[in-house]
Order: C-alpha cells, then structure tokens, then sequence
C-alpha cells in the first residue's frame, strides 16, 4: 500500500493477508480552484485496490476522511467508478468503506457529475456482481444512495452516520431527540443496515457473507464447499422452532450455521443464508417468537404478513434469483397486519413479495411449519404461486382461515353447539395438511426432525431446474 492511514488499515483488516493491490495510488485532484491547488490530497482521499477474501477474488474502496474529511472530488469518485468497472470485467464482488464528510464543493459539477456515474455503474453491476457496503464514519446526502443501490449494508454502532437529511434538518426533530442518523434507527426503522457492529466484527462478517455469495450471476461453483456435515441429521428439538424461525434455520444449516440479514428489521420475517451439502441456500421464513440466548420467549409476535416484512423478503428473494441461490420458505402465516398505518403500503408491500417469489425462476421448495391460512399463504412461496416443492409437518394447517371463524362466518345465528360442530367438521375435511396433501397442494408430509434431509434432498433434485417465461423486458410490480 502506498500509505498506513486508516483507510489502508482498514482494507488490511477485511482482506486475507499481504493479498491487497492497490490501483491509482498517484491519482490526486486536478481542481485548481478555491485555493486547491497547494492542497495536497493523496490518492484523492480514496484507496482502490483489489485482494482476496478467503481466496475469493474480491475489489474494494476505501475512503480517507483525512484527506479534506474524506470529500468526494471528481478524481475520488473516477477511482470508485474505474473500480466498478474492473469487478464487472472480471466477475467480481465490490466492497466500499465509506468515510466521507460528503461532495466536495470546491470542484462543483465536475464532482457532481462524476458522483453520478457511480450510481450508473451501481445500476449496471446491479444482479451482475454482489455490492457490499460498510459505513464507518459519515455516509450523508447523495451518498446515503450508495448503500441503497447495493446489496448489504454494515455499519459502526456507535460512531458512523447514515443520512440523506441530517437529523437537525427535519421539522420538529433535534438530534438527541430522535437521531435518524443512529445505526439503531437505520437498523431498525429504515431498514437500509444488514448489520450493526464494531469495526472488527463488520470486517469479520463480511468475510463470512462474501464467503458464501457467488462471486457473479454465471458463478455455480467457486462459492460450494464440501460438506462434513450428516445430510440426513435428525433434529426432532427443531418442532419447537415453529415460533423462532432463525434457530430453525440454523438446526437446519449445515454446522447449524445461519447468516441472518437485516436481523433488526421487520423481526417477524426471518431473511438470510444457510449452506445445505455445501451449497448457499436463501432463508425466508415467518417468525411469531423471540427467543433469548437460553432459549426462552422473550418477545411474542403475530403470525401475520407486515408491510416491512413483504418489502424485506421481496428484496432477499430478488437477490437470490439474481445470483440463482435456491430459496427455502418456512411458512407459518394467518394473515395480514390489521391496522391503519399498515393498510396504506400492505396492499403493495404484499404485491411486490407475490411478485418476488412468482418470478424467481432458481429452485423453490416451501416447507409449512404451522398455519398456513388465506391469501397470506398463497403470497409465502405457495404451490399456487410456483414453489417446486411444497411439504409440510403433520400438524400444519393449510386453508382459507381458522376453521372456528369459518364456521361462525357459514352458520351464523345457529347456537354455539352448532358452531363447534361445524368447526371441528371444516377442520377435518378443509384445513387439515392430509386434505391438502390429497388435493396436491402438498407434495409430501415429513416428521419435523426430518427436514433437513427432506429439503436437501428436493434441492438436489431440482438442481437442474429450467423453466421458460414470457419474453418481456422486465416486469413492472
């Protein structure tokens, strides 16, 4: 490297060892005005490079608020853009570290214009090569885009900042009443951040996700590893896990290993990665409980379909179509959310996650863990909107709606005995998963231990999966 600022450190830290080549070291601003001149500022107050990650090819960007408060000049942002330009080449994940104070306005459009060009580059690499962003300082104004236009995001829980409009710009809030510029807040409330740690634990993690993302939308193997693992391990503990959906995911993984994204975010969907024999396979599942360390509910959550949760998953199922990362639903679903704010988005939000898993064309297999009621299930990767394999647990529930409120709806003003009856009836030949099995909205039914071997076992057979589609430009829900 040409210097030990911290942004070099940095790259070292997140990198395999003496593996980074940096690009552009020389470049430094052309801008002359506004004293500029004399100012030195080397390498234009961002480091560009490449290196590996566990021997995976990857480029990375890293901003030096030591250099005028790491500012976005016109050379800075050419660096980001060349950089983009070279990962796309050659097939390969681009990681920024961002630090920087904002655009520099002593190069005015010069800066601006090329400021732009890395979001068309953005676009470009979009579903072509994983984008990864760790904000460690400031990241605020037209650079709060940046980590919206690419696919995760880590941030620095205490010192690192998020904005569009800083926290003391908006009508009625001050800073240390609500700062929408917290990691917590753009966690939990915006949804932007996949995870919030300390500098040594984000470089930590991205090792990990970058481990197991392919490197490009043509990589099948590079991202595989063998597995040591029993494929047909039996976990009958994980029938407990109907609630907690992230601990099912991880007695699922192979070495009971789960990588959850936005883990803050709309908690009552569950999103992130397992590896199944090896292979990386996308999560999404309902969640109605919050268990702590030692396993006990610390938070209870309704069985429903939220606005932030059908935005989430959509976004997940998206990139794993993208990259052709099989997707596995855990479905345990009653309905929507009932409330007035989230009747303004739930319509679309719904929309966007049916549309999401309808259109994923890699390989899906929906696993019914609970209740499965209405159109909240057809939206959660049902048969009926082109899951491969649909199994489920014997005592799963697969209908329209409780079968109680059913029969209250279809005999009503008939006396609470009737009611009953007719309940236990609708229950018996409508809601029940073997009345769904007969009908083939069910391929097979599987004792809860057995899922991992069952769900291992569908992917392996459809691991050459083909389809066609209408041939169209692209969608527009």
């Amino acid at each position: 490297m040409s210097n030990t600022s911290k942004a070099s450190q940095r790259i070292a830290a997140l990198l395999d060892d003496n593996s980074f080549v940096e690009i552009g070291a020389l470049v430094t601003a052309r801008a002359t005005d506004f004293n500029m001149k004399p100012t030195e500022t080397p390498s234009d107050g961002c480091i560009t490079g490449y290196g590996v990650i566990e021997g995976n090819p990857v480029y990375v960007y890293s901003q030096d608020a030591s250099v005028m408060g790491g500012t976005m000049g016109e050379m800075h942002a050419n660096k980001i853009a060349n950089l983009y330009d070279l990962a796309m080449k050659t097939g390969a994940p681009v990681i920024g570290l961002i630090d920087c104070a904002g655009l520099r306005l002593q190069e005015s459009t010069d800066a601006l214009a090329a400021f732009g060009k890395i979001y068309l580059k953005q676009t470009f690499a979009s579903g072509v090569i994983p984008q990864i962003t760790a904000i460690l300082g400031t990241c605020g104004g037209g650079l709060g885009l940046f980590p919206t236009m690419t696919d995760f995001t880590f941030m620095e829980g205490k010192n690192a900042k998020l904005f569009v409009n800083s926290p003391n710009a908006l009508d009625g809030n001050v800073i240390t009443k609500c700062d929408t510029s917290s990691a917590e807040f753009q966690a939990k409330e915006s949804g932007i951040v996949d995870v919030v740690a300390d500098e040594a634990t984000i470089f930590a993690k991205i090792r990990e996700l970058v481990d197991m993302l392919p490197s490009n939308n043509e990589d099948n193997a590079s991202f595989l590893v063998e597995c040591n693992d029993d494929l047909n391990r039996v976990n009958p503990e994980i029938a407990g896990c109907v609630g907690d959906t992230a601990i099912a995911a991880s007695i699922l993984a192979d070495d009971n290993n789960f990588f959850e994204v936005k883990a803050e975010y709309a908690k009552e969907m569950v999103t992130g990665f397992i590896r199944l024999n090896g292979s990386t396979v996308g999560v999404v599942a309902n969640r109605s409980e919050i268990c702590d360390e030692e396993g006990k509910v610390a938070e209870k959550l309704d069985t429903v379909l939220t606005k932030k949760g059908c935005e989430k998953a959509a976004s997940f199922v998206n990139f794993c179509d993208a990259f052709e990362i099989p997707v596995v639903t855990l479905t345990n679903v009653t309905g929507f959310e009932a409330t007035m704010c989230s009747e303004k988005g739930i319509a679309k939000a719904a929309a966007k996650l049916t549309y999401a898993f309808a259109d994923a064309s890699v390989p899906k297999v929906n696993v019914v863990i609970g209740k499965a009621y209405g159109t909240a299930y057809n939206v959660m990767n049902s048969k009926a909107i082109g899951a491969d394999i649909c199994m489920a647990w014997p005592n799963a529930e697969i209908g329209t709606m409780d079968s109680k409120l059913a029969a209250k709806i279809m005999y009503e003003g008939q006396g609470v005995e009737v009611i009953n009856e007719k309940a236990a009836e609708y229950a018996g030949l409508q809601n029940n998963v073997t009345s769904a099995a007969r009908r083939g909205y069910v391929d097979y039914i599987v004792e809860p231990g057995e899922t991992r071997k069952y769900v291992i076992g569908a992917l392996e057979m459809l691991f050459t999966k083909s389809e066609d589609r209408p041939a169209k430009k692209h969608g527009t829900v």
